[in-house]
């Protein structure tokens, strides 16, 4: 299986940056890991909220295959702890899936296509976040689960 972490726009902090590779570059033991960003739109601060999402949809669209399984990490989002979250991961690998697409979506979220599109809500916490410190919450808890999968001691109960 392989994963792949869709994000709208750079990562702004180095900091951030180098923790969310380190976390790639251990994922890269358990599974195939790619992170694919789109570019931030140009002159979006003229653009009203509903048009930023909906150009930010399409080009979400365009990265997507009819085959892919699709999560997006969303407030509104199905809560797991970081066990069951990994009981996911494995249902996901045993059905014999073949590519799991996690989007990170821009500061205002998902347009409407991009809701119809996925398989799945996902929600890291009722709390809110900013959507640039999603991307290393979201990249840890994956490296967390797979090592709860792999019975190594990362995570303690």
């Amino acid at each position: 299986m392989t994963i792949t972490l869709v994000l709208v726009g750079k990562t702004d902090q180095k900091q951030l940056e180098v923790l969310i590779n380190d976390y790639k570059k251990r994922l890269c033991h358990f599974v195939k890991f790619n992170i694919q960003t789109i570019p931030e739109l140009k002159k979006r601060k003229n653009m009203d909220v509903e048009l930023q999402k909906q150009k930010e949809g399409v080009l979400i669209l365009n990265q997507l295959l009819p085959s892919d399984f699709v999560v997006l990490l969303d407030e509104k989002g199905d809560e797991y702890s970081s066990k069951k979250f990994a009981n996911w991961l494995q249902k996901r690998m045993n059905s014999g899936l073949k590519h799991l697409v996690f989007i990170i979506g821009g500061p205002y979220g998902f347009s409407t296509e991009i809701y119809e599109r996925a398989n799945q809500k996902l929600s890291l916490s009722k709390m809110t976040f900013s959507h640039q410190m999603i991307r290393l919450f979201f990249t840890e808890q994956l490296y967390r689960g797979f090592t709860i999968l792999g019975n190594l001691p990362y995570h303690h109960d």
